[in-house]
């Protein structure tokens, strides 16, 4: 199943700069793998923002949950998810 999801980080400002570089390190880590794997199959930026657009590959509502929950920065995020479904009118496979 093919997931969009925009995720947004909140870091609080009392956060120890020491940590947060290693969780970021550990974000940009999972997320490589996770592209490897094609489980993340697309990551964009959203300009302006600490936030991204992706879109996940995954089994199901769960795998895409386990895999969230994981990230590094997960505990600073905001996370909106949106299945989604091939278009009748899509030429792309």
């Amino acid at each position: 199943m093919l997931y969009h999801v925009r995720m947004d980080v909140r870091v609080p400002h009392d956060v120890d700069p020491t940590r947060f570089e290693t969780l970021k390190a550990a974000e940009k880590a999972r997320a490589e793998a996770l592209q490897r794997e094609g489980k993340w199959r697309h990551l964009w930026r959203i300009a302006g923002a600490y936030a991204n657009y992706s879109v996940f590959d995954v089994a199901d509502h769960d795998e895409l949950h386990a895999i969230l929950s994981t990230l590094p920065l997960f505990p600073f995020m905001d996370i909106e998810v949106t299945p989604l479904a091939r278009h009748p009118s899509a030429i792309a496979i």
